[in-house]
C-alpha cells in the first residue's frame, strides 16, 4: 500500500536527520522563528477559500511538472487571489523538499504577498514539527490513515505547542470520528480513497454533514472545474485543497482566480 510505504520511508528520513541534526538544537531556532501567519483565519474568507498546492509529482499521476519552480508558482498562486498555499515536502514520490517550504516563504514576503503555508508531508514525528516551523510553515498536516489514536493526539498537541495549526485530514466516517475527539479547529477531507487511488467528490457530500459548527472544513484531492467548486460552495466547504488542476494550468494565477470566483 502506498501510503505504507510513504510512512516508512518518513520514519526512516527521520531516524537520519536526528542523528545528522538532534531535536534540542533545532527547537530554540524554530521557536525564534517570526511566528507564523494565521492559517485558519486565511480559510474564514467569503466563499470557499482556496489552499493552492506546489507539487512536482504525485503517486497517482506520476511527473507534473518536474521542473516547477517553487517560488514563481507560489508568487502566481498568491498573485491569483489564494488565501494560503501547500507545499509538497515529500520528496520520494511528490518531489519535495524543505528548501522547497523556505523559498516559497521568503519569496512571498520578498514580493509583498505572505501566505499562510501548510507543511503537506506524511507526519510521524514532532521532528516533522519542529522542521515545519523551523522552515516558515503555518499549519502541517496529519493523516488520521497514518497514525495510531495516541500518536495522532500527541503531535496534534506537539503541533500547536509549536504554533502550527494541524489540518487533520480524514477519508471515511470511522477517521472523522477518531479526529474529531480532537476537537480540531481544521478538518480535511480527502476524496481520493488510498488503498484503489480512486477518487470521488462523494466522500466529501458524505462527511461534510457530520462536521461540528465551528469547525473549518477543507475539502482535499479530485477538484478539476468551476462545477466542482460550485458543489462545494453548496455544500457550506469552507476551502478546498488543490494541486494538480493549478500545477498543469497554461495560467495557474489564472485558474487560481477562476476558481475562487467559482465559490464566491
Amino acid at each position: 500500500m502506498i501510503l505504507q510505504e510513504l510512512v516508512a520511508a518518513s520514519h526512516r528520513r527521520v531516524e537520519r536527520a536526528r542523528e545528522e541534526t538532534p531535536i534540542e538544537a533545532l527547537y530554540e531556532r524554530a521557536l525564534a522563528m517570526p511566528a507564523p501567519l494565521d492559517f485558519a483565519a486565511s480559510l474564514r474568507a467569503p466563499g470557499v477559500s482556496l489552499i493552492a498546492e506546489i507539487k512536482r509529482a504525485s503517486p497517482s499521476r506520476g511527473a507534473l511538472d518536474a521542473d516547477l519552480d517553487a517560488p514563481i508558482l507560489a508568487r502566481a498562486y498568491a498573485a491569483g487571489g489564494a488565501h494560503a498555499l501547500s507545499v509538497l515536502t515529500e520528496p520520494t514520490r511528490f518531489g519535495g523538499s524543505l528548501a522547497d517550504l523556505a523559498t516559497v516563504r521568503s519569496a512571498l514576503a520578498e514580493a509583498g504577498l505572505p501566505r499562510p503555508l501548510l507543511r503537506k508531508d506524511f507526519i510521524v514525528d514532532p521532528y516533522q514539527l519542529v522542521e515545519a516551523r523551523l522552515h516558515g510553515a503555518a499549519a502541517v498536516l496529519l493523516i488520521v490513515a497514518a497514525l495510531d489514536d495516541s500518536t495522532l493526539a500527541d503531535l496534534f498537541a506537539d503541533a500547536q505547542e509549536l504554533d502550527l495549526t494541524p489540518l487533520i485530514e480524514v477519508h471515511d466516517a470511522d477517521e472523522l470520528e477518531r479526529a474529531l475527539a480532537l476537537e480540531p479547529l481544521v478538518i480535511g477531507i480527502n476524496n481520493r480513497n488510498l488503498k484503489t487511488m480512486a477518487v470521488d467528490l462523494e466522500t466529501t457530500v458524505h462527511l461534510r454533514e457530520h462536521a461540528p459548527a465551528g469547525c473549518l472544513v477543507v475539502a482535499e484531492s479530485g477538484i478539476h472545474t468551476v462545477e466542482d467548486v460550485h458543489r462545494l460552495a453548496t455544500l457550506g466547504v469552507d476551502a478546498m485543497l488543490v494541486g494538480e488542476a493549478l500545477v498543469t494550468a497554461p495560467d495557474p494565477g489564472a485558474r487560481a482566480r477562476a476558481l475562487i470566483g467559482a465559490g464566491q
